[in-house]
């Protein structure tokens, strides 16, 4: 029998909306509150933007386009630059700037459409640039786990990992009813009951923490070559947008790129890393880990992810609550998260598909191929300050490509 879906409009009863909405925050929890802590500054006023920004994502996109907005990593070259130099305060300045200038690039997009992308991103090039915003972050999940990157693996996390990875799996496939649709959150506090009994946990901070606390607010500040060095990055979280909204549209069964637009949701985006740069937070972007969920538990309802948005802001102005779901440890953020990015390259395969692209026609199997490897190779280009490499350079080259076929089918040139 198929999981039920519950779709982008429905309407969810409290029982299910609480443990749905607990279970998005906890999904993106562990990724969004690691940019603060990099930058330096308390994560209260990352978690207060990250459910603002969602609940406006919602409403600019009139509740069609499911989509939980978290801390964008592509910030972190050029802002880390900014910070050193000038401090923190200035990098938000570049925030802001990037921001309103991607609302201006939503104009545009709504002055002239979306038919573009089918252009410069075919099937046989969407496919394998979305299939690459999972495949990835694979070594990130192996690296929170405790997996990779240490002189020797500790067993503790290696058990922890699989207790949550396992429930996960086996939840996925053998959970029936309103198990059925929280088997993140299931494989979450099985890994932290795991944690626990390998004596993982301290809850000193815990106890240390105030149970009120205002998130730190302040406000930014401009310089010119601080804008200059972050203003870059818009061509990278454009990128990063569309395939997220192209995988979403996948998943929920739906072209979210005509309804509610490219124009609106790419508007929310930067409007949110606008007002997040303003008042002292890191810029927003959708979130692959909730895109995850949604696929996994096929529950796309935006009422679930507006109340995991509530739950942050609540988190927000809670010390314990805060300080308590960042006591989870990196192996069970980390075996969560090889489901999750793999049901996103899934979702890029399954692009090829249902496109039924056919790799008989030479430029089909060239775009594929070489953006897989482009992705996957660590090859970085630097433009200026700002990195362009996996998904994004693959995207970029992907797009170059395309364009330069056709043009050459526009002389008529190719062989197919």
């Amino acid at each position: 029998m198929e999981k039920k879906i519950i779709q982008v409009e429905e309407k969810v009863p409290v029982s299910l909306l609480i443990p749905l909405s607990i279970q998005h925050m906890f999904a993106m929890f562990g990724a969004t509150v690691l940019v603060p802590f990099i930058f330096g500054i308390n994560p209260a006023i990352v978690l207060f933007m990250n459910g603002v920004g969602t609940l406006l994502f919602i409403l600019i996109t009139k509740g069609k386009a499911p989509a939980y907005l978290g801390s964008s990593f592509a910030f972190l070259a050029p802002a880390g630059i900014v910070i050193t130099k000038y401090g923190f305060e200035y990098a938000q300045g570049g925030f802001v700037v990037v921001g309103l200038c991607g609302c201006v690039l939503a104009l545009i997009i709504y002055k002239f459409g979306t038919d573009w992308i089918d252009v410069v991103l075919p099937p046989a090039a969407m496919g394998p640039v979305v299939a690459l915003i999972g495949l990835e972050l694979a070594g990130s999940a192996a690296s929170t786990a405790g997996l990779t990157g240490v002189d020797k693996v500790d067993m503790k996390n290696v058990i922890v990992f699989l207790v949550t990875l396992g429930v996960a799996i086996f939840g996925q496939v053998l959970f029936r009813g309103f198990l059925s649709v929280i088997p993140i959150l299931i494989a979450i506090i099985a890994g932290y009951i795991a944690a626990a009994c390998c004596g993982m946990l301290d809850f000193a901070a815990v106890a240390e923490a105030s149970w009120f606390a205002v998130p730190d607010f302040h406000l930014a500040k401009f310089k010119s070559q601080a804008i200059l060095t972050i203003l870059p990055v818009l061509l990278v979280i454009t990128s990063e947008h569309i395939g997220h909204q192209i995988v979403t549209g996948k998943i929920v069964g739906r072209d979210l790129l005509k309804d509610p637009g490219l124009h609106r949701s790419i508007f929310a985006d930067n409007f949110s890393t606008a007002i997040s740069g303003l008042i002292g937070s890191v810029p927003t972007t959708t979130y692959g880990e909730n895109i995850g969920v949604m696929a996994i538990t096929g529950v796309y309802s935006v009422r679930v992810i507006g109340g995991a948005a509530v739950l942050s802001i609540l988190a927000s102005f809670c010390g314990k609550l805060s300080t308590l779901i960042s006591t989870i440890p990196g192996p069970v953020i980390g075996g969560i998260s090889i489901l999750l990015y793999g049901m996103i390259g899934t979702s890029g395969l399954r692009i090829l598909v249902d496109n039924q692209v056919d790799y008989g026609k030479s430029r089909n199997l060239t775009l594929t191929s070489v953006i897989f490897v482009i992705g996957l190779s660590g090859i970085a280009v630097n433009i200026g300050d700002v990195q362009l490499t996996g998904m994004v350079l693959a995207c970029v080259v992907g797009m170059v490509l395309s364009l330069v076929f056709y043009i050459l089918d526009k002389f008529q040139l190719t062989n197919d």
